[in-house]
C-alpha cells in the first residue's frame, strides 16, 4: 500500500458525526483493523492502516470517518476486542493501539 501524501485526508464530522485516529506501530502497515458501535459488534466499518508522513517522519494510522457519535470497540482480530474509545460529535478521537497487541 503506498503511503497518504499530504493533504490527502478530509473528514467527514458534524452534528451527530465524527471521525477516529487509530494510531499503530509501523508493522502494522496495511493492516484493515475494524470497529464497531460497542451495543451493536456485528455493525462493523474497517479501513487499512496507512503510512502518514507528518513534519519530522512517518507515523502510521487508520482514520475512519462519518461514525456516529457513540462509544465504539476496537477489535484487535475478528472475535477479540482489543479496546473501546468514544467518537464525539463533530470532532475527532484518538485511540493508539498498544505495542503487545501489535506483536501477536
Amino acid at each position: 500500500m503506498t503511503p497518504s501524501g499530504q493533504g490527502t485526508v478530509m473528514l467527514n464530522i458534524g452534528n451527530g458525526i465524527g471521525a477516529l485516529i487509530i494510531n499503530t506501530p509501523g508493522r502494522m502497515h496495511g493492516r484493515e483493523i475494524e470497529v464497531s458501535p460497542v451495543d451493536d459488534p456485528a455493525r462493523r466499518t474497517h479501513a487499512a492502516v496507512r503510512a502518514r508522513y507528518v513534519w519530522g517522519g512517518v507515523c502510521y494510522s487508520v482514520v475512519l470517518d462519518s461514525l456516529p457519535e457513540g462509544r465504539y470497540t476496537v477489535w484487535d482480530n475478528p472475535v477479540t476486542p482489543l479496546g473501546e474509545v468514544d467518537v464525539p460529535s463533530g470532532g475527532v478521537a484518538d485511540f493508539t493501539w498498544p505495542v503487545a497487541a501489535a506483536v501477536a
